[in-house]
């Protein structure tokens, strides 16, 4: 499995235009498994693919601030992506063993985050459907979509996210938070600086692509985006800009 960073970090119309980009091209086989582990610069929000806008996000509170938002071609649920405070990974996969079921799917590739946090003193634990937790809190929600015998994963994780700002710009429904036994965004999640401290943003990365090599029992290789993936990005972008994606619920 190749393995492509993007610690510099890219708008977030880019960062979803490749991960879709991707996932296509490794549907047509032009593309081995791919893990990319990449931020969001400036930070920005993304929101699910089945989500309607005004009910998931504070759109007054982003135009104020600025912050980009747009719409994945994954499902779950908004997510404010934090510069200097968060990693994105990404997978693109062939469905077939356990990846075959989507719920077992989700246990198999997020034991890639439980091990890196776990290497990194942090207990994580992976809560189905979709989550990591520490101490029961949220630390990395995960989404997925699944094309032509391929999937492609993406998900966070929250190392020192402001959660003040996450608080903010994402609105969650009163009996979701209620389910969860918290009343507000921020009682629900938790970075991993909370929990160990000062985060070595280099080791964190290594452990989460030794974690996502064992979680797949794959070995991994460090590669860069050819020619063919950026043309295929770039051809994209603009949809992720449009207002007829981003607001088409």
């Amino acid at each position: 499995m190749r393995v492509v960073l993007d610690l510099e970090g890219h708008d977030a119309y880019w960062q979803m235009a490749l991960d879709e980009a991707l996932l296509v091209l490794r549907s047509l086989g032009r593309i081995a498994n791919t893990l990319r582990i990449y931020r969001f610069k400036p930070s920005a929000v993304t929101i699910g693919y089945f989500q309607k806008i005004r009910e998931s996000v504070n759109l007054e509170f982003l135009h104020e601030r600025g912050i980009q938002y747009t719409r994945r071609i994954t499902g779950g649920g908004s997510v404010y992506h934090d510069t200097n405070g968060e990693l994105t990974y990404s997978v693109v996969l062939p469905i077939e063993g356990a990846l075959a079921d989507a719920s077992e799917s989700y246990r198999v590739i997020c034991s890639g985050l439980v091990y890196a946090l776990r290497k990194l003193g942090a207990p994580g634990e992976f809560i189905p459907v979709n989550d990591v937790a520490v101490y029961g809190k949220k630390i990395s929600g995960n989404a997925q979509t699944r094309r032509a015998g391929f999937l492609l994963q993406h998900g966070t994780l929250m190392y020192a996210t402001d959660l003040d700002t996450v608080e903010k710009a994402l609105l969650a429904p009163r009996e979701k938070l209620e389910s969860k036994g918290v009343r507000s965004i921020r009682e629900r999640v938790i970075t991993l600086r909370e929990v160990i401290g000062e985060v070595d943003v280099n080791a964190l990365v290594e452990s989460l692509i030794e974690g996502f090599s064992k979680a797949l029992s794959a070995e991994v290789y460090h590669d860069v985006l050819s020619e063919e993936e950026l043309r295929a990005a770039d051809n994209l972008v603009a949809k992720y800009r449009s207002p007829e994606w981003i607001f088409k619920r």
